[in-house]
């Protein structure tokens, strides 16, 4: 995850704000634009995130 700057977030024509989710996909390096989430909703997914860590650490291991 990396903070887009707010003159490339200008020039794409995202929120500021925004983060560029970067990651693996059958052998290329692709990028997706999310807004931040809000405080609140952040609290959550961590939160869900760490009930469920064993079973999405599985859902990587098996892939898509």
């Amino acid at each position: 995850m990396v903070d887009v700057p707010n003159e490339i977030a200008q020039v794409l024509g995202v929120a500021e704000g925004s983060i560029a989710l970067l990651h693996a996909n059958e052998g290329r390096l692709e990028v997706e634009i999310c807004r931040r989430l809000l405080q609140s909703w952040s609290k959550s997914v961590r939160r869900i995130n760490e009930k469920y860590k064993d079973a999405f650490e599985e859902m990587k291991r098996l892939g898509d």
